[in-house]
């Protein structure tokens, strides 16, 4: 599914929910880096850029404190409400005399539902399916070879054997990186507003030595539980100062449901090399 489908149902969706609760007069989504997804027909782009980018100091003190699950702001009209839904953030404007009751109800129940059938819908394209589609072209070049381009090949192939026959010749070695090793941590929760659910968080320390070691910059991880369950994962460090240098590595919900993993578990966590 492109992009314009997936933005189209999610339009669709916060249009529709307006029109079973007309007391919502605004609604829209966005990213964690301020990108739109969809908004609905009454509330324009530049609308909404400009209440994410009034939102900024708000964001980063609910990012510092962490476990916020959603920020409310009254007004003597109205109120805005933000929360966080997967990877994405769910912004509404909601008349004075609206019942909070009610329009919880259809906003936490329609738009993640609609998500969550997205999401079903949008099989995730992997690295295997990437090079099988990359095959068929490689093959067709292969097959364009002319005859003379053949025989060039196959008497430069000729000239190396008979290179590596000569006394005295040494193949060049060549310096590879260091496979990387897991380490071992205990499984801990973390959730909040601004807490991707695709990203978990290690020492920044460790973060730095993979950087270090790898002479990469290291923002994707392996992790795997001792039952052979794993998953590849975003990394950022660890934000709390009473988790530091405990062996922790906070998992959000939805990657502890693909390991089968809980918090106080162990599981293994290895850097992925780019």
């Amino acid at each position: 599914m492109d992009n314009e489908v997936y933005s189209f149902a999610l339009k669709t969706t916060l249009n529709e929910m307006q029109s079973i609760c007309p007391e919502i007069k605004n609604a829209f989504i966005f990213k964690e880096d301020g990108e739109i997804v969809a908004t609905d027909p009454q509330t324009p782009e530049n609308t909404a850029v400009r209440t994410i980018n009034a939102f900024d100091g708000i964001f980063e003190k609910a990012d510092s404190l962490g476990d916020v699950e959603a920020i409310i702001l009254e007004g003597s009209e109205g109120r805005i409400n933000v929360s966080c839904i997967n990877d994405l953030y769910f912004a509404t404007v909601v008349s004075q005399k609206a019942d909070p009751k009610y329009v919880n109800t259809v906003t936490h129940v329609l738009v993640p539902t609609v998500l969550r059938v997205l999401e079903k819908i949008t099989p995730p394209q992997t690295e295997n399916a990437v090079r099988q589609l990359d095959e068929p072209e490689e093959h067709h070049q292969h097959q364009a070879f002319s005859k003379d381009e053949k025989l060039a090949q196959d008497s430069s192939e000729e000239d190396e054997t008979q290179d590596l026959a000569k006394p005295g010749f040494e193949p060049e070695v060549n310096s590879t990186m260091p496979e990387p090793s897991a380490s071992q941590f205990i499984v801990e929760n973390i959730g909040g507003l601004l807490v991707p659910s695709d990203t978990v968080r290690v020492d920044n320390d460790l973060i730095s030595n993979w950087t270090e070691t790898y002479n990469n910059r290291i923002e994707t991880v392996e992790i795997e539980t001792f039952g052979g369950k794993s998953v590849q994962c975003k990394v950022k460090p660890i934000k709390d100062s009473k988790y530091e240098g405990k062996g922790i590595v906070q998992i959000p919900e939805k990657i502890q449901l693909m390991l089968e993993a809980k918090k106080g578990e162990l599981v293994k966590v290895k850097p992925v090399i780019q």
